[in-house]
């Protein structure tokens, strides 16, 4: 009753985690892999995944999409390869199976998840990043992403509820994890800036530089409350903030070339 469905790139280091939590809830295991040059492949196939293989797109969520359109299943679950999926999700998702196996009515046809982000040695508890729901669950066809934006989430045709339990997200385990990630969020940034031909004057330089940052750091940490995050809520914060002046600094540099 269950595809999972994944989009991945050199994730040698999570994929085994993320799938064996699910090898034995999953009808299918669906993995879009942007040609990763470790072994994601491999650990996928001996998971029983079947792997398509195509290009890292800039905006992952087009391969995620892609990986989306390949379910077979009535229910579908989509996930990063930095997910797991905890013992009381795992039980929500067995309930909703058992509901299809007796052909009830659905009410909702998605579900967001509520997700447990892990940043260099703790789970943040403010800052917006918990509960930090996802729509993840749902049912075949029902749900896309529009893949615009990295950030984004699945249009739904539909009723979304609240699933139960937790992803718990084990993105950024260390500063260095989290410092690739800033490069390519910044980086993609950038080129949006770019397409949407931002005009380069006194204003837009204060607000990216300055406005903005200022901003987004005392939403997430004072607003939010970061603070009770002890120093991981505060660097959280301020490369938070910093995200906008970096890749406003990107757009400068290269918003002339083809």
């Amino acid at each position: 009753m269950l595809s999972v469905v994944l989009a991945t790139y050199n994730e040698e280091k999570n994929l085994a985690k993320c799938l064996r939590a699910i090898k034995d809830l999953a009808d299918e295991i669906i993995i879009v892999d942007g040609n990763s040059s470790d072994q994601t492949k491999v650990i996928a196939q001996s998971l029983a995944a079947k792997v398509i293989v195509t290009t890292n797109k800039a905006n992952f969520h087009i391969n995620k999409q892609m990986a989306m359109d390949q379910a077979t299943q009535p229910l579908v679950l989509q996930l990063d390869a930095d997910e797991v999926v905890d013992a009381q999700l795992k039980k929500f998702i067995q309930k909703i199976e058992a509901s299809l196996a007796k052909k009830e009515q659905l009410e909702p046809v998605a579900w967001r998840i509520k997700r447990k982000n892990y940043f260099c040695g703790r789970f943040l508890s403010k800052g917006g990043q918990y509960p930090d729901p996802v729509i993840r669950l749902y049912l075949n066809g029902k749900a896309k992403l529009p893949a615009k934006d990295v950030h984004e989430q699945m249009q739904v045709a539909g009723e979304v509820a609240d699933a139960e339990g937790h992803l718990l997200h084990n993105s950024n385990p260390t500063f260095q994890d989290y410092w690739r990630k800033f490069q390519t969020y910044t980086t993609f940034k950038a080129r949006q800036l770019k397409t949407a031909k931002l005009a380069v004057n006194p204003f837009t330089f204060v607000n990216y530089l300055l406005i903005k940052p200022v901003v987004t750091f005392l939403s997430i940490y004072v607003r939010h409350l970061g603070l009770v995050d002890g120093w991981q809520g505060f660097v959280f914060a301020f490369f938070s903030g910093l995200h906008h002046s970096v890749a406003y600094l990107k757009f400068l540099r290269n918003k002339d070339a083809n």
